[in-house]
């Protein structure tokens, strides 16, 4: 494969061969681990370094000043416990009997319930606090307001590369730099929010009801990785090429692969740059009021209720205490300057990594590139298209009636969602981009025409005689030269065929039978993929699927090793032999989630953080 684009040059070359270490049945490269480690240093150093500014406001201080604006706290609560909404039905019935309506009352309007509502939930201090909690005194919970900024700077980011087109970063140094910002300001995004994760858990934040906090967390990181996934896609590279035709399988298995198709261009970017944005952001939204609905969670007691009964009482006592209003000490906080502090550092951070590291571009591999690197691969390949013996050929739904590829566990959703993306082998690889020519090159048209007419046991036979005399393949002048045999027109054809692909011919006619903006590259990815070169450019990357994460970097760039639970289960020695192995993993991660969602609600892995006290670490300056 040719080397990466100029474009990509920075101080430290990562676009080099990656180094990768084992260990038992998994393999990480070193760029992962480096990545990992850099997380749980900082995560290390959040819980141990100590926060910068006053602990906490001194005796008196508990809360803010009242000013003409913004009544005192018990006038708010006050006012909370009773809105003009919701005036009882004596009062109501009272001023019916008192005359006519007074026109500016408006208790009875939606719009009015409405917003006493929300100012209820939201009253100003809580939506713009400028006081917290006095045990909010830790690097933890920084990561919230991080995971935010590096969001902002994600989009701003994606939005410039939006500016220029799909492609144009493959082509211009400014367009390059941007992507490179897209990238690392992800990176960052995906790492803030894991170290926040990890913060909340040991934090057991959920409690106090505010596991509804927890869970739309959870659900803003399962966005986030589909977000990250449909983007690996969008890329038009090789690293968006290998992923969408091995994570086709997983989600063919599913039944989704019929609708939401991973080697469709234009489909998976308009997920990533109109949908899924709107779903994360969405997401996120709810998850920062709830947090400003319910407040941070209290710090865990240094001792733990009983069990049994006769710690029922302790148990209720402090689930109410954990869901009250934090009445203790207070200290300043300003919110606005907090996030436009965390989105500098953020900003100066990308900057820097794009600026030092920049991103990786290997170039796609394409038709030509394999019928010229290895040209004997690719009659080879070939000649089982026309066979009907490929994995294409033989695969199943959503492509055809086959079932080599076809996952079933006690029900096959795969054959359920049935064929949607049709495709003949042997007529949309060879037979149909030969016909196009034929009529300028007699010859080829003769044997053509004698072939298609052939009787369907005849052309069996020429296809068997052609597979095993290409056992003795040989090339002379570049062009193929086989042994004697009784394979027909077979030769002829793949011969034309194997010209065309080198010409680029070939890349051109399987995207052509579109529209003129055609973006779907099915047939070609999926042609590309019966071949064995293909695999072991992928091989050379350390990509095909024994590297921890769903989506790796190629060169030494970090890819998504948060994900390593997906992959797990393919290395897994019991599973991996498995040819139910994708709807395997694809069941257990979905497990594994919905564990992660319902952590608030399961008996002994909500205890987790009071059995292992890392909370003391956090909240050790106010214990």
């Amino acid at each position: 494969m040719p080397g990466a684009s100029p474009l990509t040059a920075a101080v430290f070359d990562l676009n080099g061969p990656g180094r990768y270490l084992h260990w038992s049945i998994f393999q990480v490269s070193e760029s992962n681990l480096v990545l990992i480690g850099a997380m749980v240093v900082i995560f290390g150093l959040a819980l141990l370094l100590p926060f910068p500014g006053k602990h906490a406001a001194g005796p008196g201080e508990d809360a803010p000043a009242t000013t003409a604006l913004e009544p005192a706290d018990g006038a708010v609560d006050a006012a909370a416990e009773e809105p003009a909404a919701h005036a009882s039905s004596s009062t109501r019935a009272a001023r019916r009997r008192a005359g006519p309506a007074d026109p500016s009352d408006t208790s009875d309007m939606w719009t009015a319930r409405l917003r006493n509502r929300a100012l209820s939930l939201l009253p100003p201090g809580k939506l713009l606090p400028d006081h917290q909690p006095a045990y909010v005194a830790s690097w933890i919970y920084v990561f919230g307001v991080a995971t935010i900024a590096a969001l902002g700077v994600a989009i701003v980011s994606g939005l410039a590369i939006a500016l220029g087109g799909p492609d144009w970063w493959h082509t211009n140094v400014v367009g390059h730099f941007f992507n490179s910002m897209h990238m690392w300001s992800v990176e960052l995004f995906m790492a803030f929010m894991v170290i926040h994760l990890w913060g909340k858990f040991w934090m057991a934040a959920w409690r106090g009801r505010r596991a509804l906090t927890w869970m739309t967390g959870v659900l803003a990181f399962g966005a986030s990785v589909v977000e990250c996934f449909t983007g690996y896609l969008s890329q038009q590279n090789f690293d968006s090429q290998w992923i969408s035709t091995n994570g086709k399988d997983a989600i063919n298995a599913t039944g989704l692969g019929a609708f939401f198709n991973l080697m469709d261009f234009g489909q998976m970017l308009l997920w990533h740059v109109v949908l899924l944005p709107i779903v994360l952001v969405a997401i996120v939204g709810a998850h920062v009021l709830l947090v400003r609905v319910r407040g941070v969670s209290h710090p865990l007691p240094s001792e733990r209720p009983r069990l049994g009964r006769a710690g029922a009482r302790e148990r209720r006592a402090l689930a109410r205490a954990d869901g009250a209003e934090w009445r203790g000490r207070t200290k300043r906080y300003d919110i606005l300057k907090e996030a436009t502090v965390a989105s500098t550092i953020v900003l100066v951070l990308v900057l820097l990594l794009a600026g030092v590291l920049s991103s990786p571009d290997d170039p796609p591999v394409t038709i030509a590139t394999w019928a010229k690197v290895a040209p004997a691969d690719f009659l080879g390949t070939a000649a089982t298209e026309l066979a009907g013996t490929s994995k294409t050929a033989t695969y199943g739904p959503p492509y055809n009636d086959g079932s080599a590829y076809v996952q079933k566990i006690i029900v096959s959703w795969q054959q359920l969602a049935g064929v949607h993306e049709a495709i003949d082998p042997a007529t949309t690889f060879v037979l149909s981009p030969l016909a196009k020519v034929a009529s300028t090159e007699p010859q080829l048209a003769v044997a053509l025409r004698r072939y298609e007419t052939a009787p369907p046991a005849e052309r069996h036979a020429w296809d068997a005689a052609y597979l095993s005399a290409l056992h003795h393949l040989r090339f002379s002048r570049s062009a193929p030269v086989l042994p004697a045999a009784t394979d027909g027109p077979v030769p002829d054809l793949l011969a034309t065929e194997l010209t065309l692909a080198r010409s680029g011919a070939l890349d051109a006619d399987l995207i052509a039978n579109q529209a003129f903006y055609g973006t779907n590259f099915t047939a070609p990815l999926l042609f590309l993929e019966d071949g064995q070169y293909f695999s072991s450019v992928a091989q050379s990357q350390h990509m095909t699927g024994t590297q921890w994460g769903d989506m790796n970097e190629t060169g030494s760039y970090p890819g998504q090793p948060w994900l390593w639970l997906y992959t797990l289960w393919y290395q897994l020695p019991g599973f991996r032999s498995s040819a139910n192995v994708d709807l395997i993993a694809i069941y257990l991660t979905g497990a594994a989630t919905l564990l992660l969602l319902g952590v608030p609600f399961i008996p002994g892995i909500r205890d987790i953080p009071r059995v292992v006290p890392l909370h003391r670490l956090i909240w050790r300056k106010w214990e």
